[in-house]
């Protein structure tokens, strides 16, 4: 019987993003699971069958999503020297080579022409951008996925830090009063895709599915916090002042005044995020429950 499922490729199967849907695909029992890796050696169980895939050396990818009925593409800014158009176009022709049915691409929104051109977010916008090569591709299906402001963020890159009072807590060029930052966590993110494929004609003609567990300020995250017994805080800081403080620190602060113009999904966005959770067949968990089974509570003084 087992012969009969449908094979996905997934990229990026050891990250964040393509674990998610590598489990969630594996938890549906639907589909035979192969993740593509840089190391398949490292990773022997990852899934049914786990296969070399590097999206810079196209020649590996023929292999990779031969006999593959969808495919699941996730590229990564942060490594160093990543050209996410050069990977995303070679994984997309490859695919379309192989005869792939069904293509997923993780897109972001285009912060550039949402903003009018004012606002210079690269790892938002250069995501957004693919989605042409993608729909111009012709597979018989293809679905978008939008992931959120990860939850787990908090507790990594933008983890709180001690301020200059001793507190612990953020410092952002960010209002924290208006309410506009889609957060979710990103482990739920398969469930979407798992959805997708297996529901075509609801979601596989180019629809935007956003991941979004809940939609806060950081009043409201800090708020959540604090609640469960933290004692966090929050200073609002100028972008010039935010911009020099770390590498990176510049897109960021750009990237906060995106959110706070136009909101993380950059406009509407309900009927999206209601067809996502429709597709997904559940609501994504909301950042309380989330904070309370991840944020570790301080011990009393």
């Amino acid at each position: 019987m087992s012969n009969t499922k449908k094979l996905i490729a997934v990229v990026g199967a050891t990250g964040h993003q393509g674990g998610a849907v590598v489990r969630a695909l594996q938890a549906s029992g639907q589909f035979k699971v192969r993740a593509l890796t840089r190391n398949p050696a490292k990773h022997p169980q990852l899934a049914d069958e786990v296969v070399l895939a590097d999206l810079d050396r196209p020649q590996t990818l023929k292999a990779a999503f031969a006999g593959a009925h969808g495919v699941f593409l996730v590229t990564n800014f942060h490594e160093a020297g990543t050209d996410e158009h050069k990977q995303a176009l070679a994984a997309v022709h490859a695919a379309k080579e192989a005869g792939v049915q069904h293509f997923i691409w993780s897109t972001l929104p285009n912060v550039e022409t949402i903003s009018g051109g004012k606002l210079d977010v690269p790892h938002f916008t250069d995501k957004a951008n693919i989605d042409r090569i993608v729909r111009e591709a012709g597979f018989a299906h293809h679905t978008f996925v939008i992931a959120p402001f990860f939850y787990q963020n908090l507790l990594g890159v933008m983890a709180p830090q001690k301020q200059a009072d001793g507190a612990l807590g953020w410092a952002m060029p960010l209002d924290p009063q208006k309410r506009v930052i889609h957060m979710g966590d990103i482990t739920e993110l398969g469930h979407i895709v798992v959805g997708a494929f297996t529901q075509p004609e609801l979601a596989g003609q180019g629809e935007h599915l956003p991941l979004v567990g809940d939609f806060l300020s950081f009043n409201e995250v800090i708020a959540t916090l604090n609640q469960q017994g933290h004692t966090f805080s929050f200073k609002q800081v100028p972008q010039e002042l935010f911009a020099g403080w770390f590498p990176g620190a510049k897109e960021i602060a750009e990237m906060l005044a995106y959110f706070e113009a136009h909101t993380y999904l950059g406009g509407d966005s309900h009927d999206a995020i209601t067809l996502a959770n429709r597709v997904a067949g559940r609501q994504p968990t909301k950042f309380s429950a989330w904070a309370r089974a991840n944020f570790a509570i301080p011990a009393p003084a």
